[in-house]
């Protein structure tokens, strides 16, 4: 007997949906610019992920981030927007993760936070609590032990004719960015907002690893210029996560009481894969030249590096999602704190 026909969905408020897309990303650029600190490069970087995802969403975000700079788009509008809990919570946890991605927040981010909350109607304790986890994902020490692997093949970038020796043998430097590249791509298609945060910290701890093998003790100041340098804009990196979240569906498996089972599109993992990667084989070459490398071949050779990895990521999916059905996001933040 043929199973009996779905009840038919109701159909959808696209109009509310998109207004409710609009006021998370509104939020996110407001947490952006809170610490009121941002460089020239990350406001270019944040302006070029609304563009892009303009595209997409069905929503203006270019009118969007015009509007949050020129104040005509106020935190409270934003907030009363959000008519149900779970957006108001995620909007929150959002924000805190553009807030903390450069590190901890800032007294004028902490004010802006305390802000938001306020305007969301969210508890002090319960707040306080997930904004805590974040912050100690923000603050995670760059020199540990690696998470444990999950691809033990190395792709097949050949050896680098470097001016440096490095601790790690091309196997294990190409091992070592692949497997930091599919576990990135793995935490984008979790649904937890604390998995996205991870995704930053790793790619810190990437280039920090990467750099020690060449005879380099890097600092974070030094790790967030060359991120900068390179084009990886740190909130801006973020802002792009949620934004693709947001415009892969994640508020409609909202609205259409899915609850959130439901983890970025596969752009989106595509995505941090692609960055992570990238990011690791420029700085691979970078410290292995001498940190020689300019701040134009920086950049010309991580944009070309993201187009390979694109490519390499369909090679690696079912990997990147078998990696996401086993990781265990709580277990995972207490490895990286080893």
């Amino acid at each position: 007997m043929l199973p009996a026909p779905a009840p038919p969905r109701p159909r959808q408020d696209f109009r509310m949906q998109a207004e409710h897309t609009r006021a998370i990303v509104a939020i996110c650029l407001m947490a952006a610019f809170a610490d009121q600190h941002k460089d020239d490069r990350e406001r270019e970087h944040i302006r070029r992920v609304a563009e892009s995802l303009t595209a997409n969403s069905g929503v203006d975000l270019m009118q969007v981030y015009q509007d949050v700079l020129l104040g005509r788009f106020s935190l409270e509008a934003a907030a009363a927007a959000l008519d149900s809990p779970e957006m108001r919570h995620l909007a929150f946890e959002f924000a805190v993760g553009v807030c903390d991605a450069d590190g901890v927040h800032d007294a004028r981010e902490t004010a802006f936070l305390d802000r938001l909350r306020t305007a969301l109607g969210l508890a002090r304790a319960e707040a306080d609590a997930f904004t805590a986890e974040a912050d100690r994902l923000a603050e995670l020490p760059l020199d540990v032990a690696q998470p444990p692997a999950s691809v033990t093949t190395p792709a097949a970038t050949g050896t680098l004719d470097g001016l440096r020796p490095s601790t790690m043998s091309d196997a294990e430097l190409d091992r070592t960015i692949l497997n930091a590249s599919i576990l990135n791509g793995a935490l984008e298609l979790l649904p937890q907002s604390l998995a996205s945060m991870a995704i930053i910290p790793l790619q810190t701890r990437l280039v920090y690893r990467i750099g020690k093998s060449y005879g380099y003790e890097l600092d974070r100041g030094h790790i967030k210029d060359f991120l900068a340098t390179v084009g990886v804009g740190l909130t801006s990196q973020y802002v792009e996560q949620f934004g693709r979240k947001l415009v892969g569906g994640l508020l409609g498996k909202m609205l259409g009481k899915a609850g959130r089972t439901i983890g970025s599109v596969a752009t989106g993992s595509a995505f941090s894969f692609a960055s992570t990667y990238a990011l690791g084989q420029v700085a691979r070459r970078y410290y292995a030249g001498g940190r020689t490398l300019s701040g134009d071949a920086l950049k010309s050779s991580f944009s070309g590096l993201v187009g390979e990895a694109r490519e390499l990521q369909q090679r690696y999916a079912p990997q990147i999602e078998e990696r996401a059905r086993t990781l265990d996001v709580g277990k995972l933040m207490n490895e990286l704190r080893v």
